[in-house]
């Protein structure tokens, strides 16, 4: 017996509805690297201000977790889309902050693969030491720098 398909397949229009909705609360690294410049939204890395100072993604707000229901409605206007980031796929920081925005009434999104897949895909990052240029992993995008088109 098959291993994949010991549980079937979803029927097509059911597997359309699972992953246009998995689209409306997700975003990647590169669509974030993108868009991040046009000032549609708004990303919030969630993490520790220990993190923070060690690498960020330049124009990210910084706002914890924790201090979002007390501090995102004087930092964060309401009509912004929030992107939401923490440490990586091993982490639902990211996950947890997106709840807390829409537990307040903001339209929100996870940036999956968070700080790790940022840096991993050779984004520009920064710190308490500055600006830092990151080189491309190969397992994780192009290295000729183009798109996956994906």
């Amino acid at each position: 017996m098959s291993a994949v398909l010991n549980t079937p397949p979803a029927a097509p229009d059911v597997a359309a509805a699972h992953f246009a909705a998995r689209l409306t609360f997700e975003a990647d690294v590169s669509d974030v690297h993108t868009d991040l410049p046009l000032g549609t939204f708004v990303l919030v890395d969630s993490r520790s201000i220990d993190a923070w100072e060690q690498g960020h993604i330049p124009g990210a707000v910084h706002l914890p977790t924790a201090a979002i229901a007390t501090e995102a409605a004087g930092l964060i206007d309401r009509d912004k889309v929030v992107v939401t980031y923490c440490w990586g796929p091993g982490c639902n920081g990211a996950t947890r902050a997106a709840l807390a925005f829409a537990r307040l009434g903001y339209r929100v999104k996870e940036m999956i693969g968070g700080y790790e897949y940022w840096v991993r895909e050779g984004f520009d990052t920064e710190s308490l030491l500055g600006k830092r240029s990151n080189e491309i992993d190969p397992l994780t995008a192009p290295v000729t720098g183009v798109s996956c088109a994906c």
